[in-house]
Parts: C-alpha cells; structure tokens; sequence
C-alpha cells in the first residue's frame, strides 16, 4: 500500500474536538473556550454521572432535543467521570480564567459607578493581569476589554485540548454536538493533533488527488493507534471527476442550511460551508464536497454561530480556500470573539475581515458587507454581516439570519446597493432562548421570563415581508432553517407543517407569489442558473 496512488474515500469524516467535545468557534476562542468547560461541559457531565437514566430517556424524547442531556445509555458513567476528572486536572487553567472573569466581573459591578477604573486594576486576579482593560460605556457602566491576540499567546490557549476523530459515516445520524462529548467508539481513530496541523491538508487532498502513504506519512508526526484502522479510510477507486464551470451564465448551487455556492465561468464563491458527506446512501438530494471547485476564491462567513461556521467543512476545504471573508471586529468583548485571530490561529491563510459596506472586488464580481441586525439574543455583537454579491449587473443579497427587527434598515440599504435580483432570507423565527448558546459566557443568573425574551430568531412574517419590500427582489429564497436530516445533530431542530417558522415561511412565499415574485422555502438541493445583465 506504501507506494499505490490512494484516495481518502469520500465519506470520511475529519472530526474535530476539543476536551473530546465536538469543536466550534466558542470552543477555539480561549476565553469563551474556558468558560464553555465550566459553563456547559462540566455541569453536563456532573448531571449525567448524577442520573444517567434521565439522560438517556431525555434524549429518545423528541420535544428535548438540543436540551443539556447526554445522548447516551446509562452504562456510560465510568467514562464520562474519568473526562470529567481529566477535564477538571488537565483544564486546571481554563477553571481558574472562567472563577476570575466571573470573579472581575463582582468588582466592577460593586465599584463606585464613574469614578476612574486605573486604582482597580492592582485588584484584578492575577490569571487576568495584562490580558484586559477596564473600561466604561459613555453612561459610566464598568465592563472589560480582553486583548485576545495575547490570550492566544497565552496557556489559556492549549492546543493540546484540540484533536481529530477520524471514521467513515454511512447515514446522518449524530448526538447533539452541544450536549454530548465523544467518548471511545469502534472504527473510530482519534488523532491527537491541533487543528492547524499539515496532516489535515495533506489527507483532505486525497479527496481529489491521489498520494501515496508513504507520501502521506511524511505529514505525521503523531501516534496512530490503530494502523489497520487507518488504512481503511482509504481506496485506490478514483472519484468522479470533478467538472468545472464553464457557462456564461450564473450559476447558485443550494447546499443546505445556508450554505450557497455562486459561480460564473472566472469566480466562485461559498457562503457559510456547511457540506454533506457523499458516498452513502440517503434519502434526501445533496449536493456534497464532490460538487465543490478544486479552488474556491471567496468563502463568506456570515456569523459567529455553529451552524454557520463548522469546522468539519472548513478545515478539510482549508487547502482550497483562497480567501476567507469574515466580518469584522475589535471589540474584546467576551460574547464577540474575534474570528480573524481565531481562523489564522488554526491555520488558515488570507483572512480578510469586512465591515458594513465594505466592498472587495475580483475579476467580474463585488462582494459588499451589509448590516445585519438581531438574531443574537440583543448582546453587543459585532461580528456579524449579510453579503451583497454582485457581478456583471446581477445582485443577489444573503441574508442569513438576520431579523428585520427594524424595517428602516434596509430601506437605508437599498438606497445604497438598489434592488436585488435574488434574496436569501432565513426564518428561523421561533430560535432557542439566550443561555442555550450564551449561557455559559453569563456571569449571573437570568430569569426564565427575562431568558426567553431573548431569542436567536431570524425574521417572521411581518418582518421577512417588510425585508421584501424593501428591497424588490424577483425572487426570494428562504433559507438557513437547519431543515435538512445531515443538520440535525448541530441545529437539533426538527420541524413540521405545523411550527410556526414553515407557517410564517409559507405565508411569505404565498405572499410574494401573490406579487409576481418568484419563491420557495428550500431544502435538499437546488440549482439556479441566472443570465447576467451584460450578458
């Protein structure tokens, strides 16, 4: 096998963790990593080992999905005990950052509101000295400043914690990455490598362009546990060829969720990857990682959110990506991490941050940052933006989860971009309560009235119709509703006719085709084909 040409089969899965969890961009960011091990992880872990029997019922029971139960059986105990043991000792770090904020955080609010913040600084526990600023807001309330590209310099970033599960998927199911960690299974190879390691492009290549092991182990500096195992991921069967394309027209690929793939015969562009797995049988349509250009030119990421950014895509697509546009942010605040510091922290290369009407320009195509309000439980977050994507006098507008809270906007938008051809739009307009992705970062309690107030909820009808007024588009797609079966285990949702998100969507698509617009809610797969204006 050393010197055959061999290909990674196309339903390997490159999983990442951190602490034996599920990895997402809460979990790489050091501050927010250590407050989920203390905030999630650890009062997870300490309630299954309490009751694993409510957990394992909780998790067969549809109407608790996404809530903080184990998808495990009961004869689970020992080794979720020994994680948390091991997480308590090896993340001793991480427990003593997440007591300090929460311990800094009691000061500022007992401090004597507007009086200069420089005498407290000597009282700052000593895990946070030189890693925050005190600061206020224009009505004198105390807060923190975090200078993260130092805490990525510091022990509180442990790329130690960070590994690769390595196995091969023949359905979409999974437990909820939130609530469950991944403890030791058949035919699952763990990989303890960090996730900016050269392995991780190197196999990810195999996809396409066949290697020899021998070549391939060139990249491994690790232990690889089970041999055998590992050379069962790959295949001397060579995939389908890849077809690039090559017409005059336009072309939108639908990949699920809200993960869009635009396309003329120059440019390419990927919005929010979230990609299924190919080479197993499923009863939905997909497009999947075989359907992908061997380079992609932009890859925009639209929020801070784990079905937004899921690092099982990006990081096998790493090598392809030549630019990554994130929006943009410096606020040092503990719900707003910084995603430029995150993404080159794990190997990523031109990472380019855009801010609200910031344009970038390739070839034939403009890509616009566009403001996008709501959806984030009303914290003060930054790093967020819509896209405006326009090429040769075509536009087409993704809205991802953006709430048309305030019909203004993007009144005030379309006076700046004009109408649009196609918008995406999500309505996902129930969304969880706040602490179910904030509350681990919360510092004090928050009442259930006041919690579920909060929502990360995208447009509902009312709003999602004034979105369409707007700005006039001749067709409207809704999207990003985490509808499809591969979503499941990282959305947890799980909807009928009767939810009110495909109420509110089939009455906005009823309503615009009252109008003359084009609409659908989509699902599965979907292909547009658009002629340019100039064409």
């Amino acid at each position: 096998m050393n010197n055959r040409p061999l290909y990674l089969k196309p339903n390997v899965v490159l999983e990442p963790l951190y602490f034996q969890w599920y990895a997402w961009s809460h979990l790489i960011s050091p501050a927010t990593g250590a407050m989920n091990i203390v905030g999630r992880h650890l009062k997870i872990m300490d309630s299954y080992v309490q009751a694993p029997a409510i957990h394992a019922a909780a998790a067969k029971n549809p109407k608790l999905l996404g809530g903080p139960f184990m998808d495990y059986a009961t004869n689970r105990v020992e080794e979720i005990r020994q994680l948390r043991e091991g997480t308590k000792q090896k993340g001793a770090l991480q427990l003593e950052f997440t007591a300090a904020v929460k311990e800094l955080d009691a000061l500022l609010k007992q401090y004597d509101k507007g009086v200069s913040l420089e005498p407290l600084y000597e009282k700052v526990p000593d895990i946070l000295k030189g890693y925050v600023e005190l600061v206020y807001d224009l009505n004198n309330n105390p807060s923190f400043r975090l200078i993260e590209a130092l805490l990525y310099k510091s022990p509180i970033y442990d790329e130690s914690l960070q590994s690769i599960s390595m196995w091969i998927t023949e359905n979409d199911e999974r437990p909820f990455v939130l609530s469950t960690p991944r403890l030791e299974e058949p035919n699952v190879l763990n990989l303890e490598i960090p996730f900016r390691h050269p392995f991780i492009d190197a196999v990810s290549r195999m996809k396409r362009e066949p290697s020899t092991m021998e070549e391939l182990m060139e990249t491994v500096d690790f232990d690889i546990s089970d041999p055998a195992l590992f050379a069962s991921f790959f295949t001397e069967e060579a995939p389908v060829p890849y077809e690039p394309y090559e017409g005059d027209r336009i072309r939108m690929r639908y990949f699920g969720h809200a993960c869009i793939l635009v396309e003329t015969k120059n440019t390419s562009i990927l919005v929010d990857p979230l990609v299924a797995y190919y080479g197993y049988q499923h009863e939905v349509d997909r497009f999947s990682d075989v359907d992908l250009p061997d380079e992609i030119d932009y890859v925009l990421i639209t929020h801070n959110h784990q079905d937004h950014i899921l690092f099982e895509t990006l990081l096998p697509l790493r090598h392809k990506i030549k630019n990554l546009v994130i929006p943009k942010t410096t606020s040092g605040s503990l719900q707003d991490p910084c995603l430029k510091l995150m993404f080159k922290e794990i190997g990523f290369k031109n990472v380019i941050e855009i801010g609200n009407l910031d344009d970038i320009t390739l070839g034939d195509c403009t890509i616009t940052g566009i403001p996008f309000i709501g959806e984030h439980c009303d914290l003060n977050i930054n790093t967020k933006s819509c896209y405006h994507v326009k090429t040769d006098g075509f536009s087409v507008l993704f809205c991802a989860d953006s709430c048309n809270v305030e019909p203004r906007l993007y009144q005030h938008v379309q006076k700046v971009i004009g109408n649009v051809d196609v918008l995406f739009l999500g309505m996902e307009c129930d969304g969880a309560p706040l602490t179910w992705l904030y509350g681990p970062l919360l510092t004090e309690e928050l009442s259930r009235e006041k919690d579920f107030s909060r929502r990360l909820a995208g447009s509902d009808y009312q709003r999602g119709i004034d979105l369409v007024k707007a700005l006039s588009p001749a067709e409207v797609y809704v999207y990003a509703m985490g509808l499809e079966p591969w979503l499941e285990f990282i959305s947890s949702i799980r909807y009928d006719e009767r939810a009110n998100p495909i109420v509110a969507s089939n009455r906005l698509i009823a309503e615009c085709l009252k109008e003359g617009i084009v609409a659908e809610r989509l699902f599965g797969e979907k292909e547009l084909l658009y002629e340019s204006v100039l064409v």
